[in-house]
């Protein structure tokens, strides 16, 4: 469990964290989003103990991290977004280092590295040099950093960043695989990527929390959002206006384009429903020639985007 109770960071007159409270609960996989320079960095740093809060209580599994520093840190696994992997180290030498500095007990030792290579698929590689390894595997070997020692919660910055897409989905799978055991804390910018590991996000803008719900919660809340077609026709002006006043859904129609023989009309509307079923038909009723028509959805970026602007117009 982690908890954070009024926790402020300032540094001289800057205010980079502003009286942030929130709670993640044993066995979540929480996605903590913002642009970069939100404050996510900052807060994840005052939670592992790098750097102390200018106000406010930090609770790590019932420890305060100023008041039993120690004991607090023992909970945490920590991957820092840019891990210091020695390149001149094997996978297994770089663990077998990581467990000494977590003072792993001599005769836990070995048994620990190799529960370590397992749960990060890093068996097939563990005496290859890091510096010979791909963006990916060693983004596997920092991950295996923050595991050993089996924390109870882990805490991942941007571990996804500058992966290709392969990567990026192992990497993905990994850590889906992980929230099976561990309470896990992942911070990113980008929401679509958070929504297909996390079942929680926290988003936080210009040092402040903006929102926090389940994942499931946005989606739903993203879906009923105004939906947007794109319809093109042969000449049909007075006819759509007509097909608006009978499909109490739609709530605007806006001529995009017209090139003199056909026009490109977008077409609003509320509801979960896919409306252009109803909408070709009432055009064949009416005897306009459909082109072309295709439906857009709000995107979990932009619902993304439109919470941060909204905590900015506020």
């Amino acid at each position: 469990m982690i908890e954070l109770q009024n926790v402020t960071k300032k540094y001289n007159d800057f205010t980079a964290v502003d009286d942030i409270s929130f709670k993640i609960d044993d066995g979540e996989v929480v996605g903590f989003l913002g642009p970069n320079g939100a404050g996510k960095s900052t807060t994840m740093n005052m939670i592992t103990g790098y750097i102390e809060p200018t106000a406010g209580k930090i609770i790590v599994n019932g420890f305060d991290i100023n008041q039993k520093s120690k004991q607090a840190k023992k909970q945490i696994g920590y991957m820092p977004e840019n891990v210091p992997l020695y390149l001149e180290l094997t996978v297994k030498e770089f663990i077998s280092y990581m467990a000494d500095l977590k003072l792993v007990k001599r005769k836990e030792k070995k048994e620990e590295i190799e529960r370590v290579l397992k749960a990060t698929g890093l068996e097939e590689v563990k005496g290859k040099l890091i510096r010979n390894l791909s963006r990916g595997y060693r983004q596997r070997v920092s991950l295996a950093g923050a595991l050993v020692g089996n924390p109870p919660i882990l805490i991942l910055d941007e571990p996804t960043v500058g992966l290709d897409p392969i990567q990026v989905k192992e990497i993905r799978t990994l850590i889906k695989e992980l929230g099976k055991k561990h309470t896990i804390l992942i911070s990113s910018h980008i929401l679509a990527e958070i929504s297909q590991m996390c079942n929680k996000i926290i988003i936080i803008n210009k040092g402040k929390i903006m929102r926090t719900d389940k994942m499931s919660n946005i989606e739903e809340e993203v879906a009923s959002k105004e939906t947007e077609v794109t319809l093109t026709v042969e000449e049909a002006d007075t006819k759509l206006s007509e097909i608006k006043d009978e499909i109490k859904e739609i709530t605007s129609i806006k001529l995009l384009e017209d090139n003199g023989k056909d026009k490109k009309y977008i077409l609003k509307y509320n509801g979960t429903e896919d409306i252009r079923k109803v909408l070709f038909k009432k055009c064949v009723e009416k005897d306009i020639t459909i082109i072309e028509m295709k439906k857009k959805e709000v995107s979990l970026e932009e619902a993304f985007l439109k919470i941060t602007e909204e905590g900015e117009n506020k």
